[in-house]
């Protein structure tokens, strides 16, 4: 029987930058008409992967070949032609465009020389249709998207591109569930159109959903390709961490009743917060449950003074009062951080170093009159990488350069240098490997611990039941139903979701 000729197929390639090893002798290879899962954790190399294949990056060794043929991507232009065609984490959507300006960016439609704005809107109308988002306004700009849509415009963008391998890096992380399920359906459809789709994702039910295929990285190697079904889920991740995998989350306390550090009361902004009441003791984690898009973003943001025109009642620590910006929400008489939706966009300055991105949120503390003191800097830096455990080199290096769980963690790290008292997290783990993520869990414990009370809105049911001492889910902007203790289940964190069942007083 003829062995089939992989459609790509990459052999020794290593990759080093600086003397660092990203890739060390890889070999790999993805067939069309199938779903390959490429796992790992943070830096073991999936990015760099995956670059070298979309012609972002140049392999310090190796080949690279299409079909049997040597291949050489010197651009992200000549892999695209090829069939080649990646949806990267950092969103590439100019925001100040409109979708259809966005979508057919690279290839507008021309007439007379021209770009022909009746057939650029009508083919960006029929890729938006592909994907389920009739609602998306062609003609609408991109900065005025929700985070999901905005999302499902770039993979509108790669379907556009008739690719032959369509790459995947972390595409439904920032979706809605409903989103996600068009994306689980239009890899189906690729799928059955001969398509070669490489998926990165750390949600291993997407993975187990999707994959025909996995494979495994870790530290810059390729460790094993197998099918779905040949290795159990802790098999997989002991593959990724190489150790046996510890329990997920940090045991929690027994609960008891402290003295709050936040009251909220009749909180309400336009008609997406509709009367919130809710406290958080002083070494508490109190979860937000519910569908996405119920209030649980803008309940954050409203705390953290970024919306404008809320009304209700807040006290920090006992003391009255809605912080007006972030910047009041940071002060000593607050002492609020707000860990963002997008550490891409709310929370890192990309193109600046490592350090500057720590220091963003501190420089008043470490700072003499007007000037910075660079014995306080250094201090908070170090406190900062050390407290996170931050893998990084040289810390005048662009935060771009540090791997995606990385840079979490310097979003974190950045407001805990500011001391907070209440620490606000939007879907804190999003993105990241399950090696970080349990990182993250033992942190949040130990802040509660130490005595802070945290605030958190999850995706992730199971992040919700592992970390949080209480749920309050969220439906149509209200608090429904607040859950503790053994009442913390999927089942009844579902149903409060839907409204449906036991109802809160």
């Amino acid at each position: 029987m003829t062995k089939m000729t992989p459609h790509v197929a990459l052999n020794g390639v290593s990759k080093y930058f600086a003397g660092i090893r990203a890739l060390e002798n890889v070999d790999f290879a993805c067939n069309r008409g199938t779903v390959h899962a490429i796992l790992g954790e943070n830096g073991a190399g999936k990015s760099t992967l995956i670059k070298i294949m979309a012609g972002v990056l140049e392999p310090s060794s190796g080949e690279m070949r299409l079909d049997g043929t040597k291949v050489e991507f010197l651009s992200p232009s000549q892999a695209t032609a090829a069939g080649i065609v990646c949806i990267f984490q950092e969103l590439s959507l100019i925001p100040d465009l409109t979708v259809a300006d966005n979508i057919m960016i690279e290839r507008p439609p021309r007439r007379f020389g021209l770009i022909d704005r009746r057939a650029q809107r009508a083919r960006a109308e029929e890729l938006l249709a592909r994907i389920r988002c009739e609602d998306v306004d062609p003609d609408g700009l991109v900065r005025d998207l929700s985070l999901s849509r905005r999302q499902m415009v770039e993979i509108a963008k790669a379907i556009g591109k008739k690719p032959s391998v369509l790459i995947l890096d972390e595409a439904t992380s920032a979706l809605t569930s409903r989103d996600v399920q068009t994306v689980y359906d239009l890899l189906g459809d690729l799928k059955k159109e001969n398509v070669a789709s490489l998926f990165i994702s750390h949600r291993m039910h997407e993975v187990d959903a999707l994959c025909d295929t996995l494979s495994v990285f870790r530290n810059g190697m390729h460790i094993e390709t197998f099918a779905k079904g040949e290795r159990t889920e802790k098999e997989i991740v002991r593959l990724m961490i190489g150790r046996d995998v510890e329990a997920q989350f940090p045991p929690k306390p027994p609960r008891k009743e402290t003295k709050p550090l936040l009251e909220v009361k009749n909180l309400e902004w336009e008609n997406r917060l509709k009367g919130i009441d809710l406290n958080i003791g002083e070494g508490e984690i109190l979860g937000l449950g519910g569908l996405d898009g119920q209030g649980q973003k803008e309940l954050l943001l409203a705390l953290f003074g970024v919306l404008r025109g809320v009304t209700g009642e807040v006290k920090f620590g006992g003391k009255p009062g809605l912080p007006g910006s972030p910047a009041a929400a940071k002060k000593a008489e607050t002492r609020v951080a707000l860990i963002p939706e997008d550490r891409k966009t709310e929370g890192l300055m990309l193109s600046m170093p490592i350090a500057d991105n720590l220091l963003a949120a501190s420089f008043a503390d470490i700072s003499t009159g007007p000037f910075i003191d660079p014995q306080k800097a250094r201090t908070a830096i170090k406190r900062g990488i050390e407290t996170l455990q931050i893998k990084s080199g040289s810390t005048s290096d662009a935060v771009s350069t540090l791997s995606g769980g990385n840079q979490q963690k310097v979003v974190i790290a950045k407001w805990l240098l500011v001391s907070p008292s209440v620490i606000l997290m939007n879907d804190p783990t999003r993105g990241i490997d399950v090696g970080t993520k349990q990182e993250i869990y033992r942190l949040m414990r130990q802040l509660a611990d130490d005595g802070k009370a945290i605030l958190f809105y999850s995706s992730d049911y199971a992040e919700l039941i592992g970390c949080s001492d209480r749920v309050s889910v969220l439906y149509d902007g209200r608090v429904v139903r607040e859950l503790e203790g053994d009442d913390i289940n999927e089942e009844s964190i579902v149903s409060a979701s839907l409204n449906i069942g036991e109802r809160a007083a």
